[in-house]
């Protein structure tokens, strides 16, 4: 059966149903970056592009703050982190669904001081300065707001519908919360997809794969983790309009990873190795590691030095008063800092080797080895990539920040209602994780020699799973991570999901005093979502029973003669026709017939048992027990979450609107003394007394700004601008009439002149033009002359700085009427010539004439004809004349 086809516009001529849904987003949410692109279809754009933020950057800080009230997110986080490192929360995507000590001791390890407290779940949670706490789930549903503001300043309306990127390596806590976390945005999740499938996609859309099938691997080392895909691409032949075409396709077989090795990884080697040579600065015994502040500089630092290493053969750091006012500086060499990272390298290998292995392929069987993520970058890296595949040049034919991204919005313009695109790509990802089932319940029998998988791994998503057990009483499902797969980061268990199955038991005891033809049966109905989700979505006990049922035979008619005649009976129903017929046809009058069947005719039925089978499905309750850290929030704590992240929104929003009036109060008060200043014409249309009344304004409202003003509402900033707009735009309006009423007369006058033409014109192009209505032109034409010359010369004896005696506006409405008047005459069409009628004198001659001929004509035919009399009579039994039927 052919994939599922993706479809991909590489040029605008695809087709949007909806203009609110025309518009999709995905978002690839790593450790450290956030990159969001947007599928919009409008004229003069791309379809498909990366969106920039507020800084016009195509990425930007995966970081969400809580300061002082505010709630901060992306570039704005970023900038107060050497201030605030407390209040910045960062790496929160890697510590969606994960118990509290992993969490503690990873962020420890990374310096990140925030105050981390354990929720009710078991689950990690931060405490904000102001108190309140918040799930992890909510500080990703900020960072991805954040990125929903992006989408929608990209298209220019809201987008709601998203695809989210996520590493392979996410387990079904981290799916689930991530969904949950995206939901909380206000985003509707189209679905998760995985990271290499989003860079397979984007690596194979322009190619042609009909002539040869290849083998590709994906290597991304990112920020906080590193995996090696193998994808397979190939084409099938599939009918489209009547016509056999060839239709690229592409399959992940398979997918390797370390989720501990990253860039992140190679940065934290640098930070300790500079740390420990300014401790050693200071000699006092002091850390730095335990100043907050100071790290978060040193993390920021560290972070150029290592970008400048894959350049460069040295880099010097430098941090002004990193910590007690005192500076640092150093350097390093790149060849320092591969000592540093010495055992990362072969580590670096690890996921390429087991892809290999596990799939049986040598290195010669690969046709490339594209490289994405940040950290691909480094030198050292990619030479032991190429020692290893025995390469002298790597392939980087994709983006390595923008490849996930891009390729995740192919797929969602897919799953979108709204979009339809024209290149197509089949896709077939699967599950990277294994999953099996376990059944427990009372006098349940565990069959050890059963196959309880319920999900190979890196089988096709999506898909519905079936699986059926005898048993007649409540009992509990569980999902678990096959044995044989590596557990998801910071998870200790294999099991889960549980659920509860209940009904099971009442079901058996009102059927179970029945004959059951077979025991009965549970049926347990999952999916395995696009997501990667598995989920028990219902269950239904099936009930098998065989009885014996009495069920009508035949029918017997005793009649006076006493010969009995079977009648035919299916489903329990006699059919009486034949009797009906027999009466019918027999001579007797109905009065006989009816005394007869009553006294004589006595109707039986023979009854006979039948063996029957049927079969009951009566639906399960499923309820799931999920609890720990790996649980999502549930419906209270989700309505709270929601609360108060709305509640955030609106303040935002205010935020966003007071900053916004302020800037505008601020432009104005600097434009209009600047105007006041340097402007001649301002002098002109002024007085000396509204100039300087208007200065002593302008610094009031600009002393209180930079003063009281710091911590204003927006209805404040709105007021006081209105007040100064107040006094201003009078004479910012006299000062464009100075220009704009010139104009306007000139454009008038050259209208009138060209008007005359049009007049003149029509007397010979279009003579049919009612000569009211010409001169109704005329007339206003005059009208219009003369306001112009009576307003111009009242204007030259009204001084600048008054009010103007007229306006350029009330020139162009004028204007406008007199066109539309024009036109409205130019549309008369001109009228049809009209059909001459004959005299009626010699109409009622030519009649007269006629009628004596035809007089004439008849008396001839009744001299000719014999009469009516004389002819022969007609045939009675001749047939009638034909004629129509009415």
């Amino acid at each position: 059966m052919a994939p599922r086809l993706l479809l991909l516009a590489l040029v605008a001529a695809a087709v949007a149903v909806l203009p609110a849904s025309a518009a999709v987003a995905s978002i690839d949410l790593g450790s450290e970056w956030l990159k969001v692109a947007a599928v919009h279809l409008a004229p003069g754009r791309a379809p498909i592009a990366v969106a920039i933020n507020e800084m016009s950057k195509r990425k930007s800080p995966a970081l969400a703050a809580l300061a002082d009230g505010n709630r901060l997110a992306g570039e704005e986080a970023a900038g107060i982190t050497a201030r605030h490192p407390a209040k910045v929360f960062s790496r929160m995507r890697d510590l969606l669904a994960k118990p509290f000590p992993y969490v503690r001791a990873l962020a420890d390890s990374l310096f990140l001081p925030y105050d981390l407290v354990q929720d009710a779940r078991g689950a990690a949670a931060v405490r904000a300065d102001d108190g309140q706490v918040y799930t992890v789930e909510e500080i990703v549903a900020m960072v991805l707001h954040y990125a929903s503001g992006i989408a929608d300043a990209h298209v220019g309306l809201p987008v709601r519908d998203a695809v989210v990127a996520v590493p392979p390596y996410f387990g079904q806590a981290e799916r689930r919360a991530l969904t949950q976390a995206a939901q909380l945005a206000g985003f509707n999740v189209l679905a998760l997809v995985n990271e290499h499938a989003g860079a397979a996609l984007q690596y194979g859309i322009d190619k042609d794969f009909s002539n040869e099938s290849r083998h590709v691997i994906f290597y991304d080392m990112g920020s906080g983790s590193t995996y090696a895909a193998l994808v397979y691409y190939s084409s099938y032949s599939a009918k489209e309009f009547g016509k056999t075409v060839s239709v690229n396709q592409f399959q992940v077989k398979d997918v390797r990873w370390n989720s501990k090795l990253g860039g992140l990884e190679m940065e934290m080697r640098l930070v300790n190795y500079f740390a420990d040579q300014f401790n050693k600065q200071l000699g006092n015994g002091d850390d730095i590691r335990q100043s907050p502040k100071a790290m978060a500089k040193l993390k920021k630092q560290v972070k150029r030095t290592k970008e400048i290493l894959s350049a460069n053969t040295a880099a010097p750091i430098s941090v002004e008063s990193l910590y007690n006012d005192i500076d640092f500086r150093s350097t390093i060499t790149r060849e320092k800092f591969e000592e540093l990272c010495a055992d990362l390298w072969e580590q670096a290998l690890t996921p390429i080797k087991d892809v290999l292995t596990h799939s049986g392929m040598k290195i010669g069987d690969i046709y490339a080895v594209e490289l994405i993520g940040g950290a691909t970058r480094v030198p050292k890296l990619q030479a032991k990539l190429q020692e290893f595949l025995g390469r002298s040049e790597l392939d980087k034919h994709l983006d390595a920040d923008e490849a996930i991204v891009l390729g995740a919005s192919l797929h969602a313009a897919n799953l979108s209602d709204g979009i339809k695109l024209n290149r197509k790509l089949g896709m077939i990802d699967g599950s990277t994780y294994g999953f099996v089932f376990e059944i427990d319940g009372p006098d349940y029998v565990k069959d050890e020699s059963t196959d309880q998988v319920l999900v190979p791994r890196m089988k096709k998503m999506p898909i519905k799973l079936f699986r059926s057990i005898r048993h007649t009483k409540d009992f509990d499902v569980s999902l678990s991570y096959d044995k044989a797969s590596e557990l998801p980061p910071g998870v200790s268990s294999h099991k889960f999901a549980e659920y509860a199955i209940s009904g099971l038991a009442e079901t058996s005891e009102k059927y179970g005093s029945r004959n059951l033809s077979a025991p009965i049966k549970a049926n347990l109905h999952f999916s395995l979502s696009r997501s990667g989700i598995i989920s028990l979505d219902r269950a239904e006990a099936v009930i098998e029973i065989t009885e014996w049922v009495e069920v009508p035979k035949k029918n017997v008619t005793l009649e006076t003669n006493t010969t009995d005649e079977t009648l035919s009976a299916e489903s329990g129903t006699t059919d009486s026709t034949t009797d009906s017929k027999e009466n019918s046809s027999s001579g007797s009058d109905a009065d006989n017939t009816s005394t007869t069947n009553d006294e004589t005719n006595v109707q039986d039925t023979i009854t006979e048992k039948v063996l029957k089978k049927r079969t009951f499905r009566v639906p399960l309750k499923v309820t799931e027990k999920t609890a720990g850290p790996a649980s999502t929030l549930s419906k209270e704590l989700y309505s709270e979450a929601k609360s108060r992240l709305d509640v955030l929104n609106k303040k935002d929003a205010e935020r966003r609107r007071t900053a916004e009036l302020k800037n505008n109060l601020e432009s104005y008060i600097y434009s209009m003394k600047e105007k006041l200043e340097e402007s001649t014409d301002m002098l002109a249309v002024s007085t000396e007394q509204e100039r300087e009344s208007f200065t002593e304004k302008l610094s009031e409202v600009q002393d209180w700004l930079y003063m009281d003003g710091e911590e204003a509402q927006a209805n404040e900033f709105q007021e006081r601008l209105d007040q100064l707009k107040a006094m201003g735009d009078p004479i910012l309006f006299r000062m464009s009439e100075l220009k704009a009423r010139p104009a306007a007369c000139g454009s008038a006058r050259l209208y009138l002149t060209e008007l005359q033409k049009i007049v003149k014109n029509w007397e010979t192009s279009k003579p049919w033009l009612p000569k009211k209505r010409v001169d109704e032109v005329v007339s206003e034409a005059d009208k219009l002359k003369a306001w112009l010359e009576e307003k111009e010369t009242l204007q030259k004896s009204t001084p600048a700085h008054s009010s103007p005696a007229f306006t350029s506006e009330e020139v162009y409405q004028k204007v406008l009427a007199l066109q539309n008047k024009v036109s409205s005459v130019n549309r008369i069409p001109k009228p049809k010539p009209k059909v001459e009628k004959k005299p009626a004198v010699k109409e009622e001659a030519n009649k007269e004439k006629t009628d004596s001929s035809e007089s004439a004509s008849s008396e001839s035919e009744s001299t000719e004809k014999p009469s009516e009399s004389d002819a022969p009579e007609k045939n009675n039994d001749s047939e009638p004349e034909s004629h129509d039927e009415l």
